[in-house]
């Protein structure tokens, strides 16, 4: 993609780039014309969903013998990015691919892999995550959702709330106390399919911005599934979460990077196109010192997170270096949207111009995933 870098990036392959090009226009041929549409019915169409699938865009780095591609994290890596540089709001693809998907392959068994796991390449089967509840959310001792155990089955009670793929989702990943005298050491991950009966999806839950992504609330009422269903190990599941968290982290500091650099791109086009008594608005001193504040902020960006993206492809990525990618990243985009969208005076304010849209669709970035007061807390742990 273009860069604000006067250097080419060096962190990906040709197969890599080759991918983006496939991923952009896939972008621009599939997805911004639905656009509109997929807000007003508030989820991405589950064909959207297939036709990613065939074109090799869900879970690329899942292994050929469960259908993925077999792809390192800079194939997943480029997808996030050119999602984030597309400005197109409410696809699912990243949780789906980058964080639900892992768990089932890597702890899933070979008979849960062999059901699951084909259907998530193509599109057939879409993944979500119940972590979040209304008393909880980054607290995993606070949540209330059970797990009992009857027999050869599970018995699962509880909500859940803020689920991204919520209304479109096959499989869900439960987070729920098989043990509640033990807090977060008796959390356990548990697949529920939702077509069981006591599954119950909520309402679709009104949101500032990201109006596509189909984020509900979840019910379980005396569901039961077969012990078989258990991922991983019975009260292992919150060393499981704690596992994946970087790669969760690391992935929304990636497309906030993308979108604050396709902003810039967009923003100067806009300020030199503007005329504002009787000169372009980029002739300005205010206009041009600003964007120059903007770009040499949005190069720390890019270096820092080429850097742990390096990193991150060596597996060396730190759950600290994660979590200030994430807030350093997050808080970076939020602030230059605000000063970028200032520039386009009222016009700044319609949902037709790009700007504000990513401005109603970013701010969530700095809240899920943990917010940017906790990776704070997480951060300040070594100090």
């Amino acid at each position: 993609m273009e860069s604000i870098l006067t250097y080419p990036r060096q962190v990906y392959r040709e197969d890599h780039e080759m991918l983006r090009t496939t991923v952009r226009r896939f972008l621009d041929t599939e997805c911004k014309p639905r656009q509109a549409q997929w807000d007003k019915d508030g989820r991405v169409d589950r064909e959207t969903w297939r036709k990613a699938g065939r074109e090799g865009l869900l879970c690329p780095t899942l292994d050929p013998e469960w259908g993925g591609a077999g792809g390192d994290f800079g194939h997943a890596a480029v997808i996030v990015e050119e999602i984030g540089r597309s400005g197109v709001g409410g696809l699912g693809f990243g949780l789906h691919s980058d964080i639900v998907a892992p768990y089932i392959a890597r702890l899933g068994t070979p008979a849960q892999k062999a059901r699951w796991l084909p259907g998530c390449a193509t599109g057939e089967v879409i993944l979500a995550i119940a972590m979040s509840e209304p008393g909880a959310g980054s607290d995993l001792k606070a949540i209330r959702t059970t797990a009992r155990r009857e027999g050869d089955e599970y018995v699962i009670n509880g909500a859940k709330t803020f689920i991204s793929n919520g209304l479109n989702c096959d499989l869900v990943v439960v987070v729920a106390k098989t043990d509640p005298e033990l807090g977060a050491k008796g959390v356990s991950l548990i697949l529920v399919e939702a077509d069981r009966a006591g599954f119950r999806r909520g309402r679709k839950l009104e949101k500032m911005g990201q109006e596509a992504a189909d984020t509900a609330e979840l019910f379980f009422d005396e569901l039961r599934v077969p012990v078989g269903n258990l991922l991983g190990e019975e009260n292992k599941g919150f060393g499981y979460l704690m596992q994946d968290l970087a790669q969760e982290r690391f992935i929304i500091a990636l497309g906030a990077a993308s979108k604050l650099e396709a902003m810039y791109e967009e923003t100067v086009r806009y300020t030199r196109e503007r005329v504002v008594f009787g000169k372009p608005l980029v002739d300005f001193q205010n206009t041009k010192f600003k964007l120059a504040e903007i770009r040499t902020r949005a190069t720390a960006v890019r270096i820092m997170v080429d850097q742990y993206l390096a990193e991150h492809l060596r597996r060396k990525l730190t759950l600290d270096e994660a979590a200030m990618a994430k807030l350093f990243v997050t808080e970076e985009l939020g602030r230059a949207l605000d000063e970028m969208l200032q520039l386009y005076g009222g016009y700044g304010y319609m949902m037709e111009y790009p700007i504000c849209r990513a401005y109603v669709d970013s701010r969530v970035m700095r809240i899920y995933g943990g917010t940017s007061e906790v990776m704070k807390e997480l951060i300040s742990r070594n100090l």
